[in-house]
Order: C-alpha cells, then structure tokens, then sequence
C-alpha cells in the first residue's frame, strides 16, 4: 500500500513493453489522464533509457532490480502525482528543466506566448538591446527561453517565492544562460528599471474553481502559482498599476491568460494606452490564451 491506499505491484515475468502496458492499464482504471504517454516516460525514467535505446530494449526481461523503484512511481502516478515531480524534470522550448511542487510545471502552450515575445520584439528599434523581464518566473522557463532566443538581451525574472526562485536559478545555471533573478511582487522588484519588454504567465484561475481542477494541478502544483483572485484577472489589474512603478512603460507587454479572459485583459491593455496593436495569439486549440500590446518606438 501507499499513499491515497494506492497499492500497486508489477506481475512476474514481464518484459519492458509488457510492464509498460500493465502499468498503462492500471493507471487507466485510477483515472489517470493518458495513461499510455505516463507510464512511458515513467518507464523510461526508472530504466535511465531513451530513444533508440528504450525501443531496442522492449522485448528485454524486466530488470528486477528496478521492480521497486517501478512500482512505487506507478503508485504515486496513481494517487494523482504529476509526471514531471516523479522524474523531477520537464522540457521546455528544447531545454529540460527542473521542477518540483515549489513551481509550476511548464506548459506547451506557453512556448506560444515566447515565441509571440519574440517575433513582436523584432519590429521594436535596437532588437538586439532589448532589457526583458519575466514576471512571476516559476521555474525560469520563459525567462531561459527567451534567452537562449536572444543571447544578446538582457533578461531578468521575478517571483514572490524564494523555493521558486531557487529553482528558476538552478535551472538557468545548468543550462549556461545569464538571468538576473529578483525576489518580490511580480512588478515591485523592477521599479526604477528601464524595461523594454514585460512578459508574464500568472496565477489566473478564479479562487473557488479551483477546488474543482484534476486533481493533479489542484493537489499538486503550487496554489500561489494557481489563485488569481475571485474572477482570475487580479494579478493582470496589479500589474497594471505597478506599471507606474517603471520610468515609462515598456514597448511590448504581453500575458498568457486563462480561458474567457482575452477579452478583458485587451481591453485593459487598450485602455492603458500606452500600446498602439493589441495583438491576441491563440493557444494549440484555437482558443486565444495570449494577449500582447506593442508600442513600436
């Protein structure tokens, strides 16, 4: 038994793809989303194989030695544990990141809003010197993104939780790319600085919806990362004001957003008016998840 009274045991003599498909099955009948894509990488995670080598190694006896190891992975998946803490990693626009419950797990959707960053940032003048903040980092994946795109800008993150913070360090450290990190409320810590380009992922789900989330995200994940006030869009207002804080507001903002909120938060932008385009990017869907305001000066 484990965890949640999740009790899993791997049956004997199985080989790698066998185990896989048992485990698969097994997750199904907890609920588990995609059983099939988590018992893979969880499967290859235990046994350290990847690509050509995990294919080459399917019809291969199941090692016993990494039986427990297998077994208890499964189990945690199955009381609802995401994936990416079990590995403890999660790629990213290419890159591979750390994560644990202290951030956010990266989303695909948001590789939209980076690349929307960058194609809008090369209409401003002086692309190349551009000063980029990433506000409410996480696990620094915008943030390293962004730089790993735009060696030559200067790119900075923000985040009210040191846990992430170190995270978001640690991963920009391995990786062997310079961003400056700053501990505060998302625009606080830059005030005074001349920031061109403001980019931001925040915590965008109405508080008592919530509770109704799978129970990955809702059990798991960090509720600060999560809880966007009653109807979502606090953190999009505060940011808005902090605006005030910046020696003058940056050529291009831009915010990814949860569902129905496009529509608001443009209209915040509009009625700032410090943007000439309001620009709204949909995410793989279809549904506009993205919304950015660029000033071409």
């Amino acid at each position: 038994m484990n965890r949640d009274g999740v009790s899993y045991t791997l049956s004997d003599k199985h080989n790698i793809s066998e185990a896989r498909r048992e485990a698969s099955s097994f997750l199904a009948a907890a609920g588990v989303q995609e059983p099939d894509s988590n018992a893979e990488l969880l499967i290859r995670h235990v046994l350290g194989l990847e690509g050509a080598a995990y294919l080459a190694a399917l019809r291969d006896p199941f090692p016993r030695e990494r039986k427990d190891a297998w077994e208890e992975v499964i189990r945690r998946k199955a009381a609802g544990e995401p994936a990416q803490y079990i590995i403890g990693e999660q790629e990213f626009y290419g890159l591979t990141f750390q994560v644990t419950p202290a951030v956010l797990i990266p989303r695909p959707e948001t590789e939209l809003l980076v690349e929307a960053i960058v194609q809008q940032a090369d209409r401003l003048p002086a692309g190349s010197g551009l000063y980029a903040a990433d506000i409410g980092t996480g696990s620094g994946a915008i943030a390293a993104a962004l730089k790993h795109l735009r060696p030559n800008w200067r790119v900075a993150a923000s985040d009210i939780s040191p846990d992430a913070l170190a995270v978001a360090q640690g991963n920009v450290r391995r990786l062997g790319l310079d961003v400056a990190f700053k501990q505060g409320n998302l625009l606080e810590p830059f005030a005074g600085e001349p920031l061109d380009i403001v980019v931001s992922n925040p915590p965008y789900i109405p508080a008592d919806v919530i509770a109704g989330l799978q129970p990955e995200v809702r059990d798991y994940e960090p509720r600060t990362a999560l809880d966007g006030g009653p109807d979502g869009l606090a953190p999009y207002r505060e940011m808005m004001a902090q605006l005030a804080l910046l020696p003058q507001p940056p050529r291009l903002i831009g915010f990814e957003l949860g569902l129905g909120q496009a529509a608001d938060v443009a209209e915040m932008l509009r009625a700032a008016g410090h943007w000439q385009d309001i620009v709204t990017v949909p995410d793989l869907a279809g549904i506009d998840r993205h919304v950015l305001g660029v000033a071409v000066r």
